[in-house]
């Protein structure tokens, strides 16, 4: 059974830093690229960054790009985000998935508890 366990959040001031992580199973994870999202309250689920299988490329979107860092440990099964200067737009859950590297678009439907962000100005 896929499964994804994310930690790591919390409140921080703007300006601030958090590290996540995201414990994966139930697949190969060394298969797949992998993505972290995030949903604000009212609005949608948005990938914010993706990673190859391998680890060696990622992608940001804009309003993350230089701010945050994608990273993965296939051994450990486990992905990271290491958020830095955080502004109070990133308040939001963030959750990882398998995804598509080109599209983007998730692999699986189910999604882990996600991990709250909360920025504070």
């Amino acid at each position: 059974q896929v499964q994804f366990v994310e930690s790591g959040g919390g409140l921080v001031q703007s300006g601030g830093s958090l590290s996540l992580s995201c414990a994966a199973s139930g697949f190969t994870i060394g298969v797949y690229a992998m993505g972290w999202y995030r949903q604000a309250p009212g609005k949608e689920r948005e990938l914010v960054a993706r990673i190859s299988n391998s680890g060696g490329s990622a992608i940001y979107e804009d309003s993350v790009k230089d701010r945050f860092t994608i990273s993965r440990d296939n051994g450990r099964k486990t992905v990271y985000l290491q958020m830095n200067s955080l502004k109070p737009d990133d308040t939001a859950v963030y959750y990882c998935n398998a995804l598509n590297y080109r599209t983007g678009s998730p692999m699986w439907n189910n999604w882990g508890q996600g991990t709250q962000v909360t920025v504070s100005s």
